[in-house]
């Protein structure tokens, strides 16, 4: 094949353990990777990292280490059939002159269902191949039990800066990219974000755009001229995107609200859809604000109108003007945990009957059977108040779900409760008891 087909992040791959940039933790002198490669002994593991972290290299490597027949099954494009013909491919291996081992790869192994991945257990356990699955999900989630406890779990993480400088200059070293600048280098290591394949893709299309326009060197005016809004920092429905919306929701918990904005933006930078961000307040309003501040919520679903009126940009900042607020607002979960609470205690309790006095009497024949008699109207009562009545089903003790703390408008709402309380009680002291 031309090299110049070859796509540059293959050209660059590493050819030793020695030339792998990144991942120390697990391939450095005496850490659980290097170990393995030192052993002679391949071993069934799971490669769990964001993407451009080397998953695929280290088991390239794995193979080359071992002399072993190396077979790669796409998990998103693959199927049963792919399998199959891994497995014959391995036997044929073992069984042939040179009685080679096999290390089966399976990119994306969360994509396959759990018979796809049961289809490998057999084989795993009779030692006919050595399993290796790379994963960008939780496996603890995404790869069957059984699979996963005949393999061993290495955790690889998001390239470092330094790291990824590396690469570039490796790149640049190999007259395989034009000169560049330290503040390109810096933009595009920024943008990467830990991942080094995106910042080969990166490179390479700007090296086939300097020489479509004989740019002689990559300055950083220019990459903002070529990517412009391309330079999106991750993917809407990776892991990365849930913990920055997870990061978002626990900094306006904890009321900090330079954070939750740093947040906010780092979402909208990564694409994330507003509609959905407004989705998210609105959620955060409910759950941590509550009664602390009813304003909050009201506020949040006017953000989230204001956005559906102006669209991308402007309305970016009611969502931003919202976020402060949350994160500043006094914060109370207690009509949160209530409901939970009334939900276990409706789900796992009987059905009982509305007691008399609560129900409703459009008939003659209801009011007859003593439908709504001895019901007290509230309005007509002192304060509003029907003090001593019970709104809970006959023989029922009441639980208490609703909680307020003592934070913003739930201290009144705390004081009040406390006053109907003991209007209760003392209605319960002046009422004659029960004859005997």
């Amino acid at each position: 094949m031309n090299s110049a087909a070859v796509p540059l992040a293959e050209r660059l791959r590493p050819k030793s353990l020695g030339e792998v940039i990144g991942q120390q933790h697990l391939l450095g002198e005496g850490m659980a990777l290097r170990i393995a490669f030192e052993s002679g002994r391949p071993h069934s593991c799971i490669l769990w990292g964001p993407p451009g972290t080397g998953k695929t290299t280290i088991a390239r490597l794995m193979a080359d280490a071992f002399d072993a027949r190396f077979i790669t099954i796409s998990a998103v494009l693959g199927g049963v059939k792919d399998i199959r013909e891994a497995v014959a491919q391995a036997e044929r291996a073992r069984d042939g002159l040179e009685q080679q081992a096999t290390i089966v790869f399976v990119d994306e192994v969360h994509r396959f269902n759990k018979s796809q991945q049961d289809a490998f257990l057999p084989h795993v356990e009779s030692g006919l191949f050595t399993f290796i699955g790379a994963t960008t999900e939780n496996p603890s989630f995404e790869v069957n039990s059984a699979l996963l406890s005949r393999a061993a779990v290495y955790v690889l993480q998001p390239l470092a800066a330094a790291d990824l400088g590396q690469i570039v200059e490796r790149a640049r070293a190999s007259d395989l990219i034009p000169d560049i600048e330290a503040a390109a280098t810096e933009r595009l290591v920024s943008h990467a974000d830990g991942d080094a394949r995106r910042l080969l893709n990166t490179l390479e299309t700007l090296a086939v755009a300097a020489a479509s326009e004989n740019q002689a060197r990559i300055t950083d005016a220019w990459v903002m001229r070529v990517l412009g809004e391309r330079m999106r920092r991750y993917d809407k429905g990776g892991e990365q995107f849930y913990d920055t919306i997870s990061a978002l929701h626990k900094s306006v918990r904890g009321s900090d609200p330079d954070a939750a904005l740093y947040w906010f933006v780092r979402m909208l930078d990564g694409g994330a859809e507003p509609r959905y961000m407004a989705r998210r307040l609105v959620r955060m309003a409910s759950e941590d604000i509550g009664l602390a501040d009813p304003r909050a919520l009201r506020l949040a679903l006017d953000a989230a109108e204001v956005y559906e009126r102006l669209g991308s940009p402007e309305g970016e900042l009611a969502l931003a003007e919202c976020v402060v607020y949350l994160a500043v607002a006094p914060k109370s979960n207690a009509v949160y945990k209530a409901y939970n609470e009334a939900r276990a205690l409706v789900r796992d309790g009987g059905t009982r009957p509305v007691p008399m006095h609560l129900r409703n009497a459009p008939t003659g024949l209801m009011k007859d059977l003593g439908y709504g008699q001895g019901y007290r109207y509230a309005h007509d009562e002192a304060g509003g108040f029907a003090a001593g009545v019970s709104y809970w089903p006959e023989g029922m003790s009441a639980p208490q779900f609703y909680r307020p703390v003592e934070r913003g408008l739930e201290i009144r709402i705390a004081d009040k409760l406390r006053e109907l309380k003991a209007a209760n009680h003392q209605r319960d002291l002046s009422s004659p008891k029960d004859a005997d």
